[in-house]
């Protein structure tokens, strides 16, 4: 969630890991904060995919672990 926080407010640091050609420069910086602000859309879809998968996990350890203590 930082990584798309910091893409989306253009941080500077972050410009190797934008996928740029060298005509995105010449059209000025609206191109290069498209940019940065479709990776940083990519970041978010990438963390709410981590927490689905991790709430998804969490549930089925809390559900094997409640099968563990049953007594036939």
């Amino acid at each position: 969630i930082l990584l798309g926080i910091f893409f989306n407010v253009h941080s500077a640091v972050l410009i190797e890991d934008v996928p740029f050609t060298e005509e995105d420069f010449k059209d000025g910086p609206e191109r290069i904060y498209h940019l940065y602000e479709q990776v940083s859309y990519n970041c978010f879809i990438a963390a709410g995919l981590y927490v689905l998968l991790g709430g998804f996990s969490f549930c089925q350890v809390r559900l094997n672990k409640r099968k563990e203590y049953m007594v036939r």
